[in-house]
């Protein structure tokens, strides 16, 4: 149902989710001449993990903020306060699919709800172990397997700036526009 309303633009209707980057990322699957062999030389340091949460609006948009480390709740709480002034903003109900990671459901998370909810943002919760019901899933599928396989980034930088050129060349092919946010400083939580 939330589908066909967002389809006949009744809601707005967005996919959350986080994922996860390393500096040695997989070796991707591929054919050589007879006599080659694939090599990849693996860094000298495997370095700290790169965290993404991200708001996927197929054909629409993608918004996302990365982290060093894990995403907390402060950092999903500012995501879920900016989506929830932008539908209070264009009076328009919008609606977040998840899953019920930790820190979708804590407890300082839960105080916001009825907040958001007056501001026009609905949370919907997938049920557990569905994430293939959650398409922002293909997203990080096809970032992961397409755009960064096979590659060793040298910092988290490096693989920082790899992951944005990712997101947004898969944009441009998905004909969607792709906003990055910057987290506050106070990492905390």
């Amino acid at each position: 149902m939330l589908e066909l309303f967002a389809a006949t633009g009744e809601i707005d209707l967005k996919y959350l989710d986080e994922s996860g980057f390393c500096a040695w990322s997989e070796p991707s699957y591929s054919y050589y001449q007879r006599g080659e062999q694939k090599r990849l030389e693996q860094t000298k340091r495997r370095g700290r993990r790169l965290s993404i949460i991200g708001f996927f609006q197929p054909l629409i948009s993608f918004v996302y903020g990365l982290v060093i480390g894990g995403v907390n709740r402060k950092s999903y709480i500012q995501m879920m306060e900016q989506e929830a002034g932008e539908a209070a903003e264009l009076g328009r109900i919008r609606v977040i699919v998840q899953d019920n990671g930790p820190i979708h459901r804590c407890q300082e998370v839960q105080q916001m709800w009825s907040k958001w909810e007056h501001m026009g943002l609905y949370i919907f919760f997938l049920p557990k172990y569905c994430s293939e019901m959650n398409p922002i899933e293909l997203e990080w599928q096809h970032l992961k397997k397409d755009e960064l396989a096979g590659r060793m980034f040298d910092d988290e930088l490096a693989l920082a700036y790899a992951v944005i050129d990712g997101v947004q060349a898969r944009g441009e092919r998905g004909n969607y526009r792709t906003q990055r946010i910057k987290f506050n400083s106070n990492r905390s939580g």
